[in-house]
């Protein structure tokens, strides 16, 4: 049913916004620091499964519109695009503000229980912008809609993402906490991944502006 042609194109798209250092890297990375391992799995399990929730939102709630509506399907495209450059202007302006200190700030006191911590992870998944805009604006051009099922290709196609993702982030998370000292001395390793990222954000976008589905 998903198209194959589209599927290693969608996963490469997939593997170049999941490895831009994010709210949700962060965020692993910090738990990982703070707490080691096992905490960062944890995290890692719970922000794949936030993100999951939004591709079933995403396939629920604009699947059917998308299949049926071009004006709908270009304003999410472009409103998506714009806030992707957007973001990337954003992490490109301030990334000298991504500080170890912040990251060392995160309590660092006994483990919060693995369920507490998958599903702190899960709210920070769920409520990432680059997540949301992904999957609304980037997700709906890789269906294949004459081969209908839009909603189920959706949910197909976002366990793509959703296995790269957990992937990366454990190794962000396993690497974070072999290496703590490392991380945590260098502002300057921390900006020098915000601003790669913001670039990289910045070109995604206008990609997604320029490129659409051809049926």
């Amino acid at each position: 049913m998903v198209s194959a042609d589209r599927l290693p194109a969608f996963a490469a798209m997939s593997l170049l916004v999941i490895v831009i250092p994010g709210p949700s890297v962060l965020f692993v990375i910090g738990r990982a620091l703070a707490h080691g391992r096992r905490t960062a799995v944890a995290t890692a399990l719970g922000n794949v499964f936030g993100s999951y929730l939004l591709v079933v939102a995403v396939a629920v709630g604009i699947g059917s519109l998308v299949e049926r509506s071009v004006a709908i399907y270009l304003t999410v495209k472009l409103a998506g695009a714009a806030y992707l450059v957007y973001l990337g202007v954003q992490a490109f302006r301030h990334r000298g503000e991504l500080k170890a200190s912040a990251i060392q700030a995160q309590p660092a006191g006994p483990s919060r229980g693995d369920l507490r911590t998958v599903l702190d992870g899960a709210l920070v998944g769920v409520t990432n912008p680059k997540g949301v805009v992904f999957f609304a604006a980037v997700l709906p051009q890789f269906v294949d809609h004459s081969a209908g099922h839009v909603p189920l290709q959706m949910l197909l196609l976002g366990l793509v993402p959703i296995t790269i993702g957990l992937v990366t982030d454990t190794l962000w998370g396993l690497t974070a906490s072999a290496a703590r000292t490392w991380f945590a001395r260098s502002d300057r390793r921390l900006s020098l991944i915000g601003g790669a990222g913001g670039c990289t954000m910045i070109g995604l976008g206008v990609t997604v502006a320029v490129t659409g589905r051809a049926d």
